[in-house]
């Protein structure tokens, strides 16, 4: 039931992000020499919107989750399956763009 966009930056926001595996990753990149691997860096957009985030406030084959299955969020939250346009929409954007940016580099070459 969120409509609003997160108002207050002078709060630190803390959704769970793990930036070690952030960094971990970033890391690992950089040792790629021979593959050409591309990173399209939805973190932070993510962090700050709300939809961005696991919800056990779903439906499991046509059925609310039960008060025992939203208690154990690892299993039951769902942060893909929307019904709205949202975050992924975004994600499929940059995804989008950086495949057509990459086709079009390729064939100036």
């Amino acid at each position: 039931m969120e409509t609003q966009p997160i108002a207050n930056r002078s709060a630190t926001l803390d959704v769970g992000t793990d930036w070690r595996l952030y960094a971990g990753a970033q890391d690992v990149l950089k040792t790629f020499r021979r593959v050409p691997v591309h990173f399209v860096d939805i973190t932070a957009l993510s962090e700050l919107r709300k939809d961005a985030h696991t919800s056990v406030h779903t439906l499991r084959q046509g059925k609310l989750l039960t008060p025992e299955q939203q208690a154990n969020p690892k299993t039951y939250a769902d942060c893909i399956h929307w019904c709205l346009p949202g975050l992924p929409d975004t994600w499929n954007q940059f995804l989008y763009a950086r495949i057509v940016s990459s086709a079009s580099t390729q064939r100036q070459e």
